[in-house]
């Protein structure tokens, strides 16, 4: 497999795409470019993307090729590689050596491959977050906690009873009389909680979809805000609430005011509404369609999540502590700019603030409050970035500064360290 070194592993373009199914079908330049009706010197240009594809030599050699327009057409895999880069980092991260340079070109060659290596790779985070999601409610479960201290009381105290009557064999009739009624009594004690256990856990993976109030409402947001609201009552309390600080933001700054800002520097922008930056920035969030907005409360619980375009929906668990968000906690007032990347590869522009205001007047507690706008960066740079990733439980980055709790990916390793 030949390398282009003008390939990039995040776009397929044309000339790739003419030159993999030239090779697929085992055809010579001279061959393909006279049946297109141009030179073989300007197919090989063609080919790496030297020279611009018109419509007319593109319907040409696409029927020299045997194939559709469509499928020489620059772009056209661009979900299937940000899958591939998903894999790649997943990969990366168990110490694979992934050819992240070549991606396109194999995704081009071998688009089948491809398809079936996402599918896989899809497959295993969707196992993963499952994984996650039974881990947290084994560990956290109160009836689950409270049932399983039920059998292994139960089962400790037939121990103690049953080695007590081997013990003593001369004890007097009443007092073995009454250890078998312990005995009675505590087997069917563990016989009725055990039942309750293996009923319960028949249902249990069923039930592991169940949503916390704060899942169900940023998951009726992805929805696109359906009229019937969220199913929980709690749900749909935290969904009146938001929609009445954005009917508050809309009224502060309508959308006639915003007609033409997408892409501005929301400080200026903020200077010359003479509005606060914190306002400016929520309302991008929700009008840009590219951009994704975060908002969470001076503690870090999230009160608002939309994901930029291209990131990943929000998972179970605690957000990522290297997100800039948690940074302007704490440094109320100033505004923290940061390039971020995401375990996808996906780079986004942050811009963070957060602020204090007091709850009860001037002699009460004061409260904090942030909010961060997130916008899609132009493939290519090179610029250093703030590695960010999903929840700690199923982040694939193995070194973070940020992490609170080991991953499920890295299970192995840990549980080998222990032993």
């Amino acid at each position: 497999m030949s390398q282009n070194p003008h390939l990039s592993p995040s776009r397929v373009p044309a000339g790739t795409r003419i030159r993999e199914r030239r090779l697929s079908l085992g055809r010579a330049q001279s061959d393909v470019a006279r049946a297109a009706g141009i030179s073989p010197a300007y197919l090989n240009l063609i080919e790496h993307d030297r020279r611009n594809l018109t419509d007319a030599v593109r319907a040409r050699l696409a029927k020299a090729l045997g194939t559709s327009e469509a499928e020489l057409e620059a772009g056209r895999e661009q979900a299937l590689l940000a899958g591939l880069r998903i894999a790649a980092a997943a990969g990366a991260a168990t110490g694979a050596a992934i050819e992240a340079d070549r991606m396109a070109e194999f995704a081009a060659r071998l688009p089948g491959w491809a398809g079936l290596v996402v599918d896989l790779s899809q497959r295993v985070e969707a196992q993963a977050r499952r994984l996650a999601d039974l881990s947290d409610r084994m560990t956290q479960n109160p009836y689950l906690l409270d049932t399983l201290h039920e059998v292994l009381s139960a089962t400790t105290s037939l121990r103690s009873t049953a080695s007590i009557l081997v013990q003593e064999p001369e004890m007097a009739s009443d007092w073995r009389a009454r250890f078998h009624g312990n005995l009675d009594q505590d087997s069917k004690r563990l016989s009725v909680t055990a039942q309750a256990l293996v009923a319960y856990l028949d249902g249990f993976e069923q039930d592991a979809g169940l949503l916390t109030p704060q899942e169900e409402f940023e998951a009726w947001v992805a929805e696109g805000r359906p009229q019937d609201g969220p199913a929980s009552d709690a749900a749909r309390d935290l969904a009146r609430g938001w929609l009445a600080e954005e009917a508050a933001d809309r009224k502060a700054l309508p959308d006639a005011a915003l007609s033409g800002a997408e892409g501005a520097d929301p400080s200026r922008l903020a200077d010359d509404l003479g509005l606060p930056l914190d306002l400016v920035l929520r309302r991008l969030g929700l009008t840009e369609p590219q951009s994704g907005l975060m908002v969470c409360d001076g503690a870090g619980g999230v009160l608002f999540r939309r994901p930029a375009r291209g990131m990943a929906p929000a998972r179970p668990g605690d957000p990522c502590a290297m997100l800039p968000i948690f940074e302007a906690l704490g440094q109320p007032g100033t505004p923290v700019v940061r390039l971020i990347e995401t375990e996808s590869g996906l780079r986004l522009r942050a811009i963070a603030l957060a602020t204090r205001r007091p709850a009860q007047g001037l002699g009460g507690p004061v409260l904090g409050r942030a909010v961060m706008l997130l916008r899609p960066v132009a493939e290519g740079g090179a610029d250093p970035a703030v590695a960010v990733g999903p929840t700690c439980r199923v982040c694939p980055r193995p070194v973070c500064p940020g992490r609170r709790v080991a991953s499920i990916l890295h299970a192995p390793a840990a549980v080998e360290r222990q032993l």
